[in-house]
């Protein structure tokens, strides 16, 4: 299969898409999200994997808009352990390193290692293994960058330190997304892991309105497991709710709970079942 992602081969996402399609999987680059999602839309790719949340970082709002935007389905998840290393072409020693290139939030997720290190400037740049990319292209004098070890074997180059985020619990969450009429798949070693069910909905703005909407999933004993507003496009001050709960939307109980919601909200949009990372 063909999978879209965002970023230079090598990228957090790469291993997403091995993880989720296996290692047969053909990962295709695209510079942008929105080319990630225009690329599955055109037929151009089979499917494709996004990032949506890191445990530290928070929700990936560009790609919330985009799953509404565009008639996709959910059909699995992945989480990914993000290990950055400090990686340099050969021959460059930690000693000689007086610059670090990777995505902002990468940096900032080795803000202990940087004010260690005061010497080091930091530089943003748009991706992680494209830093890694960059650096072993155009050699920057006391250049070095800050991406996962796959990105290392891929350009060749070495790895300085290894591990130098500052929580080691950190994690990205992905999506496989795929056209609407898909069915679920299931990852290596998910196949007994609980189901899940995305959705995106939005109420009138009234007094309890919220309360009653998640009230048609609690009267069923349902777990939601994350909710997140995003803003209304056209409607200032008017919020959609993105919102994931245990169970599958043929199950009994969320059919009954999709339904009641339908009734409350002005609008409601199943994103996928698939099974839980």
């Amino acid at each position: 299969m063909r999978a879209a992602f965002q970023g230079e081969l090598g990228a957090f996402s790469q291993q997403a898409i091995a993880q989720l399609l296996g290692p047969k999987a053909r990962p295709i680059a695209q510079p942008w999200f929105d080319q990630v999602f225009a690329a599955l839309a055109s037929g151009d790719v089979d499917a494709a994997v996004v990032p949506i949340e890191n445990t530290l970082h928070g929700s990936i709002h560009e790609n919330y808009d985009l799953l509404l935007k565009h008639d996709f389905v959910i059909t699995g998840e992945t989480s990914v352990r993000i290990v950055h290393n400090l990686i340099a072409p050969p021959g460059v020693t930690f000693s000689k390193v007086t610059r670090i290139y990777s995505h902002p939030v990468a940096l900032n997720q080795c803000l202990d290692f940087l004010a260690a290190h005061k010497n080091i400037q930091r530089e943003a740049f748009y991706d992680t293994a494209g830093s890694v990319k960059m650096v072993m292209e155009q050699r920057p004098p006391g250049a070095a960058a800050v991406a996962g070890a796959l990105a290392a074997e891929i350009y060749k180059a070495r790895i300085l330190k290894r591990g130098i985020e500052d929580d080691r619990q950190n994690y990205t969450r992905f999506f496989l997304l795929e056209p609407a009429g898909s069915k679920p798949r299931t990852a290596a070693g998910s196949a007994k892991k609980p189901w899940k069910t995305s959705l995106v909905f939005s109420t009138r703005n009234s007094p309890g309105a919220l309360f009653r909407s998640l009230s048609a999933i609690a009267l069923r004993d349902l777990n939601i497991t994350k909710i997140e507003s995003r803003p209304l496009r056209g409607k200032p001050w008017e919020y959609l709710f993105y919102l994931d709960l245990l169970g599958r939307s043929s199950d009994a109980a969320v059919k009954y709970a999709l339904g009641h919601l339908g009734e409350l909200a002005d609008f409601l949009r199943v994103l996928g079942s698939y099974r839980s990372a």
